[in-house]
């Protein structure tokens, strides 16, 4: 961004905006447990951003498993997630800096959750109202590290991505953010 000022701000959802780490972990768990499938936790954490359809994907050819099919299982992990969602609470350093700009910049979410899920946890924390635009994984073909969704996202509120500042909680989405242009803030640093 060249020390401008930002025009835009973008926000991931999941682990950024949200404290929902921890309850995907736990509907990832029960889904894995019941399929017999492989997937530590660091593999869970180091895979923050892709949607849950293309870990079960990769997991399957990894694996060399035909017995299941990734959209029903996904399917199966959304509805195990959306129970636990009255526990989600905010990640408040990050819900405040959006706090701080609703109404003054454009903002606009760019997250590998769903469609159904997401508007779900903004509206559950109450902040739903405050962004232009939510682009999920259902809205670009190329997933983080793709840069599509965060170039989506600032074309949805108008403002070139180069004027944007997003914010992330994962490595993939951090390199996602950089490939589109954008400044990237790390919101990991910001809750030590």
């Amino acid at each position: 961004m060249s020390g401008l000022p930002p025009l835009g701000l973008v926000f991931d959802c999941d682990g950024t905006l949200a404290d929902t780490m921890p309850l995907h972990w736990q509907a990832w768990s029960a889904i894995t447990r019941r399929h017999g499938i492989h997937f530590p936790e660091d593999r869970f954490y180091a895979l923050g951003g892709v949607p849950t359809r293309d870990i079960l994907k990769l997991l399957a050819v990894e694996q060399g498993r035909t017995d299941f099919e990734p959209l029903v299982v996904a399917k199966e992990k959304e509805a195990i997630y959306l129970e636990l969602l009255p526990r989600v609470g905010p990640i408040h350093e990050v819900v405040e800096i959006a706090r701080e700009h609703r109404g003054v910049l454009p903002m606009a979410v760019a997250t590998g959750g769903s469609r159904n899920a997401i508007p779900k946890v903004l509206e559950h924390l109450g902040i739903l109202s405050w962004f232009d635009a939510v682009v999920t994984s259902e809205d670009v073909v190329r997933q983080k590290p793709a840069p599509d969704i965060f170039i989506e996202a600032a074309r949805r509120i108008g403002v070139d991505p180069s004027r944007c500042r997003a914010f992330e909680d994962t490595d993939l989405g951090m390199q996602s953010i950089r490939a589109a242009g954008m400044e990237a803030v790390d919101v990991r640093l910001m809750r030590r």
